[in-house]
């Protein structure tokens, strides 16, 4: 939880609640609850250049065997949406609206093991919470619905301390998160482009390379549309991320604080809550 204190003896905000107790801070009438829909998703890369990852039929069935419904429920309380393995917000102008809900399907999951050649599978999954909150917890819920798939998930706890330097980008599948960026071309920039620094899963696929230089210069909205689309199916379908959901900016502000529409790209109105907030009357 991060707050923001106008002096030693009052508090203003807090952003990014613990969401298991936030039904405690709605009892509280001087505060304003916020859940903002945004771009902030909880992701699990698996590394393309490593097997079994190097498999695109391993990583589909490693996506088929997430309960994504649970996880919103048990991880977020609801304050988020359904991830569909791909960066691109509900919020974004170019979300792709017609592109089909990934859902739990163990049958899908073992449909996909056999056409990789594989009757089971023993996988390891680094988790911690410095990922995101509750990171172990859902590696956990995961281990349990995968195995009706026949996936084997053994769940590693990785240290908080020093996670980000010796875990992230280094084991081959483990938890992470990214806040997301305003716009399509900047996410698909720096984190999935071939040559990004932070392409956490190591992933190149050169259709979708081509498409993103491609829509930088397109000037007709319907068409970038069409190239963004594609671009998001192509992440869904063989990519080497596992984009479960999409959580809410959640936080609380007090009734003293003015504001107007929230930004939905960062935390505290897009970090520019100085600028745009203002002290009023509860």
């Amino acid at each position: 939880m991060t707050a923001l204190c106008v002096s030693e003896s009052s508090l203003a905000a807090v952003s990014r609640c613990d969401l298991k107790t936030i039904h405690l801070l709605k009892r509280n009438i001087g505060l304003e609850i916020l859940s903002i829909a945004g771009t902030q998703h909880y992701t699990m890369p698996m590394l393309c250049d490593v097997a079994p990852f190097d498999n695109v039929d391993v990583r589909l069935a490693i996506k088929y065997a997430i309960n994504r419904q649970q996880l919103l429920e048990k991880l977020l309380h609801g304050y988020g949406q359904l991830g569909n393995d791909h960066p691109i917000a509900p919020t974004n102008r170019f979300f792709a609206k017609n592109l089909p809900q990934r859902e739990y399907d163990p049958d899908k999951a073992q449909f996909h093991l056999k056409k990789a050649g594989l009757s089971n599978l023993n996988v390891s999954l680094s988790a911690s919470d410095a990922a995101f909150p509750g990171s172990v917890d859902a590696a956990l819920l995961y281990q349990h619905d995968a195995a009706k798939a026949g996936i084997t998930v053994n769940v590693v706890r990785e240290a908080d301390d020093g996670y980000w330097d010796t875990v992230w980008m280094k084991k081959p599948w483990s938890m992470s998160y990214l806040m997301g960026r305003p716009t399509a071309d900047w996410v698909f920039s720096q984190a999935y482009a071939a040559d990004a620094a932070w392409n956490e899963a190591r992933w190149r696929n050169s259709r979708f390379n081509e498409l993103l230089v491609a829509a930088r210069s397109e000037l007709d909205d319907s068409k970038r549309l069409d190239m963004y689309s594609e671009m998001q199916s192509i992440c869904r379908d063989d990519g080497g991320e596992i984009i479960p959901l999409f959580a809410n900016y959640v936080g609380a502000l007090s009734k003293k604080v003015g504001h107007n529409r929230i930004a939905s790209n960062w935390d505290f109105d897009g970090f520019r809550c100085a600028e745009r907030w203002w002290f009023a009357e509860a």
